[in-house]
């Protein structure tokens, strides 16, 4: 098939190498402009493009593709059968969506109607969904309100961080994206809604709907009176975002277990000894301030006191320093009992 191919983040760059990979012919990309980045503010292409030029495809970067009519029409001229949509970062107007015969289709990641919008992988991570998935949805001019062809859904590991999360939700995007091409190629062209009964897709249900709004800057604080398990759920879910002070410095905590008796089945070792030590029974609250350094354990992080059973964060990064862990971070950190975070 000839396939125009949007997207932006690196997320988005496994979908188009495993469309290259099946054989698919890549007419164009479509990704955002070059942006400022790093510490030198150099201007640097997104991951799809730096991509697309080794594979040697055109690219097209259109600062608004709604408010560019010259751009929509150079994509038309390509001839794309189907357009393929991946984090692209845009909302496609109704004279793009109406241009492929054989429509434009997104692989989004989460198992829809639940978690539409932007970011998908950090809602359901800091709302402590037990799984997630990827939707290969037609598109529609809302946002992620349209018709789901194919799904497939995925635990959620309470280890488990937006990062690691997002890498097997970006090859399972690949690989029912490569599912998903062959049965929309069968369907044909036509009319856009004899197309989609002829492909018997799932029309997205109200209920259940939730929009993963953009993150603000005050989400990245954590607020050592919340419980342990919502507080590792932010570290986890905005990874590597999530913040406190130490000593008058930000602090990133970067890696973090709930000491949750009933949980035990899902830590670590060293966290499941914590655990037993320091875990509450159900009913019980904790004596101690929150945010208060309870326990400084050698070769495995700080036990820091929450609302309820404590938390243990394994690796944190000072402003300043590197990122530490273990030994090292309680070095760095020169923390003892008592000391307090959030301060």
């Amino acid at each position: 098939m000839r396939i125009l191919f949007w997207g932006t983040p690196a997320y988005a760059a496994v979908s188009l190498d495993a469309l290259v990979n099946a054989g698919h012919e890549l007419v164009g990309v479509v990704t955002q402009p070059d942006r400022r980045r790093g510490r030198g503010k150099a201007l640097m292409p997104s991951p799809v493009k730096a991509r697309a030029l080794e594979l040697g495809i055109p690219v097209f970067t259109p600062e608004r593709i709604r408010k560019d009519p010259e751009c929509q029409r150079q994509l038309a001229e390509l001839g794309a059968d189907v357009y393929v949509v991946v984090a692209f970062g845009q909302i496609l107007p109704r004279e793009v969506l109406q241009q492929p015969p054989l429509g434009c289709w997104n692989g989004h990641g989460s198992l829809l109607p639940r978690w539409r919008g932007a970011g998908p992988i950090q809602w359901s991570l800091i709302e402590g969904d037990a799984e997630t998935g990827v939707g290969i949805m037609a598109m529609e001019e809302g946002l992620d309100t349209g018709p789901v062809l194919l799904e497939r859904a995925i635990p959620i590991g309470l280890r488990e961080n937006a990062h690691q999360l997002a890498e097997r939700l970006a090859r399972l995007t690949g690989e029912l994206l490569v599912e998903a091409l062959p049965q929309i190629e069968a369907a044909g062209p036509g009319p856009e809604q004899e197309r989609l009964q002829r492909l018997g897709v799932r029309v997205q249900p109200e209920e259940g709907m939730t929009y993963a709004r953009m993150l603000a800057k005050e989400d990245f604080q954590i607020d050592w009176s919340a419980s342990a398990l919502a507080i590792h759920r932010k570290v986890m879910g905005l990874y590597p975002g999530a913040s406190s002070s130490w000593k008058g410095k930000r602090l990133k905590v970067l890696s973090s277990e709930p000491l949750i008796k009933r949980l035990t089945a899902e830590l670590s070792p060293e966290a499941k000894a914590l655990a037993e030590r320091w875990g509450l029974n159900p009913g019980e609250g904790s004596s101690h301030t929150p945010g208060t350094v309870l326990e400084c354990v050698d070769s495995t992080g700080l036990v820091v006191a929450s609302s309820g059973c404590p938390l243990l964060i394994r690796e944190a990064q000072l402003e300043g320093k590197s990122a530490s862990h273990g030994t090292q971070l309680l070095q760095q950190l020169g923390a003892v009992p008592g000391d307090r975070l959030g301060d």
